[in-house]
């Protein structure tokens, strides 16, 4: 255990969470929505600091983050925990095992230290918090994230962007790089499936940008509930307003967990999102879960060469040169 950051006393002996935008009020003995974060007798404690249940190293492209070092290594790491309770979670046994098992919070002891020196000898250019929700588990991630820069690892967050602006800020330059996952463009589908609301992670997507972060942004599509027009037309035009530069990825659903009602996502339904996100100004725009499509790659939004050419999470060729186009020298945007 640690003690929490970005809290406050309260009377009685109960504290304030100012971590994530729930806000939580926590009395004595008992844990915030996420679980993983408790008030003993006045003081918050983060349960999972040094209880990490994952280590491993991806492609940078599967978190996925298609303009931060591409065809590079990411070290990813999680704890368990989650403050949303997404019906479609793909990791529920790590995100929500706080919430569903009543065993002791599971996790391997690797200090912050020792994670960075994996990272950096594993020749990972970057260190991803992901898998699980990273917020709940700032602090482990906070002090990894200091250790490793001086290595020259990268950190970046793989979020729901339900974080507070203060975590934004006392993470700050650290935070390098973050996928958002925008999942959906309606409060109604927030509340109900998530537990949570839009608003604070429209919020978050601006102040990361605002504050540098370079930030790309996921989008899982599922019939019948995120992929209207209207809908998708009003998230498109939400990023392009921020900066039309945020890639947009949008994925295709499968069911799982809780949501195995649905059926998966048609590929001509990721076509038109596509289109979608294109007619609204971004810049790029990328399907995914798809495997072989001809939107994984990144094309010159100025003249359409191919400049970076992907299938899955393998890059078969990178053409940019000095952020440019080689063919009309149209910047492309991103970190190389």
């Amino acid at each position: 255990m640690k003690e929490a950051i970005l809290y406050d006393k309260r009377e009685n002996g109960a504290v304030a969470c100012r971590l994530c935008a729930h806000h939580c009020i926590i009395k004595d003995g008992e844990t915030g929505l996420c679980d993983v974060r408790k008030n003993r007798a006045g003081v918050l404690w983060s349960e999972t600091y040094e209880k990490i249940v994952t280590t491993h190293i991806d492609p940078i492209e599967k978190k996925p983050l298609f303009h931060y070092k591409p065809g590079s290594l990411s070290f990813s790491v999680a704890t368990v925990g989650c403050n949303f309770r997404c019906t479609w979670c793909q990791n529920h046994d790590i995100s929500q095992w706080a919430h569903e098992e009543q065993s002791p919070l599971p996790g391997q002891a690797i200090g912050p230290e020792e994670l960075a020196r994996m990272a950096a000898n594993n020749r990972c250019a970057t260190l991803a918090f992901t898998y699980t929700e990273p917020t709940v588990f700032a602090e482990i991630a906070l002090d990894t994230a200091r250790a490793a820069a001086p290595l020259g690892v990268d950190s970046i967050f793989v979020t729901n962007g339900y974080m507070s602006s203060e975590l934004i800020d006392t993470f700050g330059p650290l935070m390098k790089g973050a996928n958002v996952d925008l999942k959906a463009f309606n409060d109604d589908t927030y509340r109900q499936y998530t537990g949570a609301r839009l608003q604070p992670v429209c919020d978050s997507i601006r102040h990361l940008h605002e504050n540098g972060t370079w930030v790309e942004i996921t989008t899982l599509i599922i019939p019948e509930l995120n992929d209207s027009e209207a809908e998708l037309t009003a998230m498109a035009s939400f990023i392009a307003d921020i900066d039309p530069a945020i890639p947009w990825h949008i994925s295709a659903f499968h069911p799982t967990y809780q949501m195995t009602d649905r059926k998966r996502t048609p590929l001509d339904t990721l076509h038109a999102a596509y289109t979608i996100g294109k007619r609204a100004g971004l810049r790029f725009v990328y399907t995914g879960n798809a495997p072989g499509d001809r939107y994984e790659s990144t094309y010159c939004p100025k003249c359409g060469t191919v400049v970076i050419e992907r299938t899955g999470f393998q890059i078969l060729f990178n053409r940019i040169v000095m952020q440019k186009c080689p063919t009309c020298n149209e910047t492309i945007e991103g970190v190389y």
